[in-house]
């Protein structure tokens, strides 16, 4: 049976113009792939015969996007569609690109170098699907396989070993038996691949909705490459009887039970990493982490910045690294809660506080999930009490500011900022304190008692 693939006008309309010209033209990898699982394809790439000058001639607009590797991206209105000439890989040197593209005229030439067959599928209507390498029938057996030699490819780019694994996870596959071979007898070549797409690359399988096939890459010592510190933690036991696996699984686990947000999943996966520096058994042999919170900053900013992530993602992780066990000792008042709030950064980190506390809450053996639970309940209600008595939480939200203080004499620098934070202190545990008459007269005491001194 024939297959039949529904692509936008705009690609219909580019092959069309590119065939009656004479040149082969077909929409070609992921495209091509997840129209066939039933998904919608983010791009649409288009591969052909014609060399790129040949495509600008024949398009009335083209951007020179990467006319060097022979892609040329075609403006259909405000839409580009990269269109790519078929081509051969020159000689790989080292593990990460070509030295040199040449063009071929063959489609088989061009599939032949992508990297699995799934991704190695090309369609346009005339023709129908192309499957030289046996996309499909991996498709339908749910099988990430290499095209051609396995261990061919990775030579070629070593970063296929990473993505494989984040293919395995989006899609739920498992990876074929000699590609899996050919990932670990090739992983030391992930060395020298940049860490931004090793980043990418991770970031993708850990917001993947498996998560957890990063034991994939573990089990093949990809890890020990990429991420060393995973298999440090998947060797620290948790004997106590909070947790039923190891620190590495449970970070899995964790990240399996939050929302597939890079920041979330990436807190998930290092929230426990100091537990790697502070672990203590006691004579009744339960393992104790007191302080990992704290502990695990540092070594989880490590890894933050060497994987080269955006500022705002790792402030936030490591915000949710040092505070993720908060509220689960129990029931706190509302003033210490506030105070925490405070510390953590403002009203606007709780979203992520709960979530973290939620997943590691699920992720752990099912000793006193009941109390843990009331606890969040405890913490929610909190917050919505906050938020609907609009209470102060911060020095900007205090009645009196800097400009008040300077009014009264009080010179910016160390004396204003420790009347206003202790202004603060007040009111969080009095909400009512939060205005003018108060705070001014309160204000004129603190200084008064700073002259006295």
């Amino acid at each position: 049976m024939k297959i039949h693939i529904s692509m936008p006008g705009n690609v219909e309309k580019i092959i069309q113009v590119l065939q009656e010209k004479g040149h082969e033209a077909y929409i070609v990898g992921g495209c091509v792939r997840d129209a066939l699982l039933d998904k919608t394809p983010n791009d649409w790439d288009i591969t052909t015969s014609a060399e790129p000058v040949e495509v600008k001639r024949l398009f009335r607009r083209t951007i020179d996007t990467g006319i060097q590797h022979g892609t040329v991206t075609v403006m259909m209105g405000k839409q580009g569609y990269e269109v790519t000439t078929y081509r051969l890989d020159g000689k790989y040197e080292d593990h990460r690109r070509p030295t040199e593209v040449l063009f071929t005229k063959s489609l088989k030439e061009d599939l032949l170098r992508r990297d699995f067959t799934i991704n190695a599928m090309a369609y346009n209507d005339r023709e129908g699907l192309v499957d030289l390498y046996h996309g499909m029938e991996d498709l339908q057996n749910r099988v990430i396989r290499c095209v051609g030699v396995a261990e061919d490819r990775f030579d070629e780019d070593a970063l296929r070993i990473l993505r494989a694994v984040r293919f395995a996870a989006q899609l739920d596959f498992t990876i074929e038996e000699n590609t899996r071979r050919a990932m670990e007898a090739k992983r030391e070549f992930l060395r020298e691949v940049s860490a931004e797409r090793i980043q990418t690359e991770l970031t993708k399988l850990l917001i993947s909705d498996h998560p957890e096939k990063l034991m994939e890459a573990y089990a093949l010592g990809v890890t020990k490459v990429v991420l060393p510190e995973f298999d440090a933690m998947m060797d620290v036991t948790q004997e106590n009887p909070h947790h039923c696996y190891n620190v590495g699984a449970h970070a899995l686990a964790v990240a399996g039970y939050i929302d597939n947000n890079p920041a979330l999943r990436w807190a998930a996966l290092l929230h426990d990493i100091g537990k790697l520096e502070t672990k203590q058994i006691g004579e009744d042999g339960v393992a104790h982490f007191y302080g990992h919170g704290t502990k695990g900053v540092p070594l989880a900013k490590a890894v933050l910045q060497r994987m080269k992530l955006d500022n705002l993602t790792i402030k936030r992780v490591l915000r949710l690294v040092e505070w993720h066990d908060y509220g689960r000792d129990g029931i706190m008042e509302k003033s210490a809660f506030k105070r925490a709030l405070n510390k953590m950064g403002g009203m606007d980190c709780f979203p992520d506080l709960t979530a973290i506390r939620y997943a590691d809450t699920y992720a752990q053996s099912e000793y006193k999930r009941e109390e843990k639970l009331a606890a969040i309940h405890h913490m929610e209600r909190l917050y919505r009490e906050i938020l609907d008595g609009k209470d102060c939480m911060t020095v900007r939200e205090l009645k009196l500011d800097g400009n008040d203080l300077k009014g009264m004499g009080v010179a910016p620098g160390r004396q204003m900022g420790a009347i206003l934070n202790t202004l603060l202190d007040e009111v969080l545990e009095e909400p009512e304190k939060n205005n003018m008459a108060y705070l001014a007269e309160r204000a004129k005491a603190l200084m008064n008692m700073e002259k006295e001194k």
